[in-house]
């Protein structure tokens, strides 16, 4: 076979073409990864590494719970820095402890293995949490985080060492995608081109450089999130995805499943943090330090570049405020904070285009990457060949 020639070609290095070549890989298919950066820089690496289904609906809690699977699947032969903490959503007052208890009694008919804790179970087990703040909490202990930062790279790394017929290239901007014969052409900034019987499209909000017909009309709008990290405080009780008041009163899983979702009142000291789109998480990092955020800011695709890429330091203090009520932890040593950014639509979770049956995008998968991109992918791979 020409080394030119490959059964796939993906564009794009973040989670979603990472796990499509992956399951190409397992298929015993040629694949050939572009990435146009240096590496991976983009909402795939600015993210909490939560990988939580109990947040999300229908298949996509399907999809979580195979993404589960798959991550400690690959974890066994391989360290892609999975860690198996749990997930909890602390409640912080009657109304998000009426709704923790809806979501339990779903699960529970579900299925889904999930702990109610009250106040001391809390507090013993997780010891950063402020008495004042914690009254019950919903524990998910067969949730997983990663490390954001570190896990893409370690996932490729393991594919280059695990299938021989998998090229990964970086600095490689595709610059044309179109049928060719059977099958499609791809360039690459530099001139090569390269053939395969099919290329899927996953650069996030970029394939307006490849599709901007389709990018214009796609009616997807960018979220821009505000986090932080702390120096490293090495808090002895905030190990998992930690989720709270304002993640309960946010999530598809609650809104979907919880029958008093509609009904609960928004406290006057959450109204500014709800209209800036912030909800509360903690993740504990290795080496220490607490990831901190986020916030939420919209923007159509057409004109995201008015989201800016400043940081606003009104949003920060909102968080550090409102972190400060929930842990008992010096938050305000910051070592960094960043803006990242993901195409999201009002009313898809995702975006499909197929072209030709040998072009299909696969995009804008908003905030479930993480927690539903392994598993969304291998379902998409199999349907694209059939399989």
């Amino acid at each position: 076979m020409n080394k030119d020639n490959y059964d796939l070609i993906v564009i794009g290095g973040g989670i979603l073409g990472t796990f499509h070549a992956l399951h190409a890989l397992k298929l015993g298919k040629k694949v050939l990864q572009l990435e146009k950066d240096n590496y991976p820089v983009g909402s795939t690496v600015r993210n909490f590494g939560q990988v939580i289904p109990s947040g999300m609906t229908g298949k996509w809690f399907e999809y979580g719970i195979r993404s589960l699977q798959i991550y400690q699947e690959i974890q066994g032969e391989f360290d892609i820095s999975v860690r198996k903490n749990g997930s909890v959503y602390i409640g912080s007052d009657e109304d998000e402890v009426m709704l923790l208890h809806e979501l339990k009694a779903h699960y529970d008919r579900l299925g889904y293995n999930q702990t109610m804790m009250n106040q001391k179970q809390v507090l013993e087990k997780y010891t950063s949490v402020r008495s004042s703040y914690a009254k019950e909490a919903l524990f998910f202990g067969d949730e997983i985080s990663v490390e954001p930062e570190r896990m893409i790279y370690r996932l490729q790394e393991y594919m280059q060492q695990k299938f021989e017929y998998y090229l990964l290239l970086y600095n490689a901007p595709a610059i044309d995608c179109e049928p060719n014969g059977d099958g499609v052409r791809v360039k690459i900034s530099n001139g090569n081109v390269f053939y395969a019987a099919k290329a899927i499209i996953c650069n996030g909000y970029e394939f307006k450089l490849l599709f901007p017909d389709v990018f214009k009309e796609s009616g997807q709008v960018i979220s821009k999130l505000q986090m932080m990290r702390t120096t490293s405080l090495n808090p002895k009780g905030l190990a998992g995805n930690i989720l709270t008041g304002l993640t309960i009163r946010r999530y598809e899983s609650f809104e979907e499943y919880c029958p008093s979702f509609k009904s609960v009142k928004t406290p006057d000291h959450y109204l500014e943090l709800r209209e800036m789109g912030i909800h509360m998480l903690f993740k504990t990092a290795v080496d220490g330090s607490i990831i901190i955020g986020d916030s939420h800011e919209y923007a159509d695709v057409n004109s995201f570049d008015n989201l800016g890429f400043n940081i606003n330091s009104h949003i920060n203090e909102l968080m550090l405020a409102e972190a400060e009520r929930i842990v008992d932890l010096e938050v305000r040593k910051i070592a960094s904070s960043w803006a990242g950014y993901y195409p999201q639509h009002p009313d898809k979770h995702i975006l499909e285009f197929d072209f030709d049956d040998c072009i299909h995008i696969r995009t804008c998968i908003g905030g479930k990457g993480m927690t539903a991109g392994a598993g969304y992918s291998e379902d998409s791979l199999h349907k694209i060949f059939n399989v």
